[in-house]
């Protein structure tokens, strides 16, 4: 591999970054590539969706023991919901701060620290005695904490390593991992559970996967210049870093963004209450169609989040492929493509969890019909919103959105919908008879304010359909500027085959044009 020459020469030309080994030699006025293999990129990326589906098991495992969890710590109803919005609730207070430091900073190190971070808090959460149940809601802030980086700042670095043509697919295998992770957190719990009688060793087996990810980052990758994928000269023209606060207002007045956050918002106030509190739904809809004896002590049967964790791994993979594939195919035709299909999923969601609800009491089948349905329609949406993010924000802004996005989203969404779902369920109980057939269905009239959320989400996104061009077209507009300032920069994609390997690689150029 060939590093260049050893004598100084003017900043921003003459490095290299990368893995890939280039022949040429620089100089003072040649072009600055950034290069690597395209191996050595699916490697990088297929490493980030195997740490997202760690950082989405860490989401829901909780919930997959919830009922032994209650047992353990004595929680009611109303208050375990807390679990869930202490933990998304220090998530959203602690990403905009990592959307801040990996704008600007490196965005490798930002990231193992919170793998650090949360790996660390789960181990030892698992170790706090039933008398401090205060305790164990800390720990779960922390783990909210850790799991923020890497929400916010992962899908920036996979933008920087493909081209634009190639997000939608890479995206796509990435959010799969979303509903993929979410269903092995409540599988995992369930089975670690029903093998050692103990549901806390579920949250000690995390941080053994967690240490193996963490050295495959260390290890495998890389950390691109921002923009790096892009005909955008920002990255190399040393154009003044914008304020945090100019960013914010730059993304107010992107419509798209602003209306696309706000259905991203719908989306997660679902998935957080269903997630939260199906496993106990399913269980208690069991018991009154006489198919289950009540659990009167822990560990409780699990049979209700193994079947729930492999209906949402099912339906999240088929969803993400149908939707993302949709999208590129669709969008072929019709530019306002991504908005159109994240409304209609969210429309016709509503009205399958409508049907589940309704049908819960007389048959379950049904209800497992209906609900597998919603969630494939949820799942739909995951990769198509990180595209419409992606291609009407700046790249120098994306940790920034991303970060404003999580945060509006959790706050809004699935930081009170666990909490607001419980409490709904508790006044209503507290009215009736105190029988299981009235648990249920107090919990199941509670889930009723999902189907309005859900509706008003799908509104959300024919909004952002309208201003979808206009803001693409202000983003294209914005890169072509910084460029035309950068003095004759030339960027683009380039196929480098002198790669000792002899294998075909993506080789990044800019700089000042021969």
């Amino acid at each position: 591999m060939s590093m260049g020459h050893s004598e100084p020469r003017p900043e921003g030309q003459g490095r290299h970054y990368g893995a890939l080994a280039s022949d040429q030699r620089s100089t003072a006025t040649a072009p600055a590539p950034w290069s690597l293999p395209r191996r050595r990129a699916y490697v990088a990326a297929a490493v980030l969706c195997y740490i997202n589906l760690l950082n989405y098991m860490n989401w829901f495992i909780i919930a997959g023991v919830l009922l032994d969890v209650q047992k353990f710590f004595q929680i009611r109803d109303s208050n375990v919901g807390l679990l869930q919005t202490v933990f998304i609730g220090c998530l959203l207070l602690s990403a905009p701060v990592f959307g801040y430091l990996g704008d600007r900073h490196s965005r490798k190190a930002t990231l193992t620290f919170g793998i650090l971070l949360w790996s660390g808090a789960g181990l030892s959460s698992s170790f706090i005695s039933r008398r401090h149940s205060w305790l164990f809601f800390l720990s779960r802030g922390i783990v909210g904490t850790g799991t923020a980086s890497y929400s916010t700042i992962a899908p920036t670095i996979l933008g920087d390593l493909f081209v634009r043509d190639q997000w939608t697919r890479v995206l796509a295998v990435f959010y799969i991992f979303i509903p993929v992770g979410s269903g092995l957190g409540y599988v995992l719990g369930s089975v670690v559970t029903e093998l050692t009688g103990n549901w806390l060793w579920a949250l000690r087996v995390m941080p053994c996967l967690e240490a193996v990810a963490l050295v495959l980052f260390i290890l495998l990758v890389p950390d691109p210049p921002r923009g790096a994928a892009e005909k955008q000269g920002e990255a190399t023209t040393k154009r003044p870093r914008s304020t945090w606060c100019e960013d914010v207002r730059y993304l107010a007045r992107n419509w798209s963004f602003v209306w696309s956050t706000f259905g991203v918002t719908a989306t997660a106030f679902v998935t957080g209450a269903l997630g939260f509190w199906i496993p106990k739904f399913l269980f208690e809809a069991r018991v009154v169609h006489g198919q289950q004896l009540p659990c009167l002590r822990e560990p409780c049967n699990s049979q209700d989040s193994l079947i729930f964790g492999s209906l949402t791994i099912m339906t999240g993979i088929i969803g993400v492929v149908l939707g993302a594939e949709a999208s590129r195919r669709y969008k072929k035709v019709n530019p306002r493509a991504e908005p159109l299909i994240c409304a209609s999923s969210l429309l016709a969601t509503a009205l399958c969890l409508y049907l589940a609800l309704v049908l819960a009491p007389t048959t379950l089948l049904g209800f497992y019909v209906f609900l597998a349905l919603g969630e494939l329609l949820l799942s739909c949406n995951w990769a198509v919103v990180a595209d419409i993010l992606l291609s009407v924000v700046v790249p120098r802004c994306r940790g920034t959105a991303e970060a404003l996005q999580i945060t509006v989203g959790h706050v809004l969404g699935d930081a009170c919908s666990p909490y607001l779902t419980g409490l709904i369920s508790s006044a209503l109980r507290a009215r009736r008879p105190n029988s299981y057939l009235q648990r249920f269905l107090s919990l199941q009239q509670s889930f009723l304010c999902c189907v309005f959320v859900v509706a008003l989400g799908g509104g959300c996104f024919l909004l952002t359909a309208l201003y979808l061009e206009r803001d693409q077209t202000q983003a294209q507009e914005s890169r072509t500027e910084i460029k035309g300032k950068g003095s004759k920069q030339s960027w683009g994609p380039h196929t480098n085959k002198k790669a000792a390997s002899g294998a075909e690689g993506v080789l990044w150029t800019w700089g000042p044009c021969a």
